[in-house]
């Protein structure tokens, strides 16, 4: 569920999502939450969920042990304890989803509601690096990243924007 400032930051989305935009939407409910702000039809991508952090899910960074840290950073197959998901994988399935919107998403506006690492993601697609960018990546929450559909593929045009909360 949304908190009050998640609920101020979806409405501060909704004040610059284009009308008439095609609305997806990862099934996580906060993300659900967000899209349903913009008053707009919304679709759920399963691919858009949130990497599985398995064992590790809901523990702090400063939890993690350096040998923990050092080993996931420079692999980026490495399946985190407990059933995880790898940034790769993640990476595979968010490609595939970006792939797949890229010849709508050249003709109109398509919005994606997510999560950090998708999006970290999708702005490795749009660039044409690898997984490890993940790392080197810090998505503020309620941000916008925008990718244009150019010509000869996508070009990643603005990152961390957050629109105004009139708060």
């Amino acid at each position: 569920m949304l908190s009050p400032v998640g609920k101020r930051q979806a409405a501060a989305l909704a004040g610059v999502i284009p009308h008439g935009a095609r609305v997806i939407s990862s099934p996580l409910r906060r993300a659900r939450e967000t899209a349903d702000a913009f008053g707009l039809q919304s679709v759920v991508d399963e691919r858009w969920i949130e990497l599985d952090y398995g064992a590790l899910d809901g523990c702090r960074p400063e939890d993690l042990t350096d040998d923990m840290w050092r080993r996931w950073r420079a692999d980026p197959a490495l399946v985190p304890p407990g059933g995880g998901e790898s940034l790769r994988t993640l990476g595979m399935r968010v490609r595939a989803a970006c792939q797949e919107l890229a010849d709508e998403a050249a003709e109109r506006d398509v919005v994606v509601v997510t999560h950090v690492s998708p999006i970290k993601a999708a702005i490795a697609w749009a660039l044409g690096v690898g997984d490890e960018i993940a790392w080197r990546l810090f998505v503020l929450d309620g941000s916008i990243a925008r990718i244009w559909i150019a010509r000869h593929g996508p070009v990643l045009v603005s990152f961390n924007d957050v629109p105004e909360t009139g708060v």
